[in-house]
């Protein structure tokens, strides 16, 4: 059976102090025994939020990894860094990453093997633009970003891999994909890995929606067959809500 994940992605949002607060509150509310839940946070955050969390529902992430295992990078954080913090997680491929930062499929590569090398378990984002949406070419767009990189792995790295779909003219724009274009996407998605990697592989992939989820529509979103739960922005940085989106299978 395919395991329930709900992750937060902070982005570059709370200080330090905030951050602890924020993780305290999550801690403690959090009470579901059959959701993975995982919390993005910035860099600077992760030491101090994981001493916080004592819930052993509850991980961490980092939101990003350097493509370089060591050296003069300035700047850059390594995957070995991210692991000696305690974070399990690591957030790859977010579209923020991709449109502002240039990320390439050949640096998400590198990325991932490193990330794998050290024991940290990818949440891989893919997702479109509103003007392939329109095309009507958003299936083939999808999954070709995954031909690229994620479906480049063996069968035994690529069982380690979390899928984030994100719709990118769903994010941050209050805007939410249907749940019918959620399902179609999600499926597409597992039946591509299917084709790849065999039915019993992609029956074990979660799959979770990163487009605006939020408490209102998490209930409906996650009753689709093919949504395995939620990457989570702004809605993850009030505890309560955040919660409601953990209850919401």
């Amino acid at each position: 059976m395919r395991k329930k994940v709900v992750a937060g992605n902070w982005k570059c949002n709370t200080t330090v102090a905030e951050g602890i607060a924020l993780a305290k509150e999550v801690n403690d509310k959090v009470t579901a025994q059959d959701v993975v839940v995982v919390l993005g946070t910035p860099f600077t955050h992760i030491t101090e939020v994981v001493k916080t969390v004592t819930n052993k529902a509850i991980s961490v992430a980092a939101q990003n990894c350097a493509a370089e295992a060591k050296g003069a990078f300035t700047g850059e954080v390594s995957a070995a860094m991210v692991a000696s913090t305690g974070a399990k997680y690591v957030i790859l491929g977010h579209s923020e990453r991709r449109e502002y930062y240039g990320e390439t499929s050949a640096i998400l590569n590198k990325k991932l093997a490193l990330a794998l090398e050290n024991n940290l378990t990818p949440i891989y984002c893919c997702g479109e633009a509103l003007a392939i949406r329109e095309a009507g070419t958003q299936n083939e767009y999808v999954i070709n970003q995954l031909k690229e990189t994620i479906f480049t792995l063996s069968v035994e790295d690529f069982k380690k891999i979390i899928i984030a779909y994100e719709p990118i003219w769903a994010i941050g724009t209050g805007k939410t994909a249907t749940t019918e274009q959620a399902q179609e996407m999600h499926k597409a998605i597992r039946d591509a890995i299917a084709a790849q990697f065999g039915n019993e592989v992609a029956q074990e992939t979660s799959i979770l929606y990163g487009g605006s989820c939020n408490a209102q529509n998490a209930q409906e979103l996650f009753a689709n067959p093919d949504v395995d739960g939620g990457l989570i922005g702004g809605a993850s940085l009030k505890a309560g809500d955040f919660n409601i989106i953990i209850n919401a299978f």
